[in-house]
């Protein structure tokens, strides 16, 4: 299940507890998301216990500022609301180090 947040990025994570989260921070327009986009939903499928959240840059700038967000994708882990790593980049590039982060963080 992934669900797309916006502004509520703070809340979602607050009420995940001490769950890990994944924050993937996209953008309609860019290919990249695009493409990742089916393997980012088949995580959230297969692993449950995590919660995946979206965050679309241009509905929500102030979070992808706050976040400090320079390409897409890129997606955020945290648990217990602490940023516990980043992955950035290109579908090539992000999906081994995905897999890496997310057994690292769990």
């Amino acid at each position: 299940f992934q669900r797309s947040v916006g502004n509520k990025g703070i809340e979602a994570l607050e009420e995940a507890g001490d769950k890990l989260v994944v924050v993937d921070f996209t953008a309609t327009w860019c290919g990249p998301c695009q493409s990742i986009a089916p393997f980012f939903k088949g995580l959230s499928e297969n692993y449950q216990s995590v919660v995946f959240l979206k965050v679309d840059v241009d509905d929500a700038p102030d979070v992808a500022s706050f976040c400090d967000i320079k390409c897409m994708p890129t997606f955020h882990f945290y648990k217990n609301q602490k940023k516990v790593g980043e992955s950035a980049g290109s579908l090539k590039e992000t999906v081994p180090n995905f897999n890496q982060k997310v057994g690292v963080c769990w």
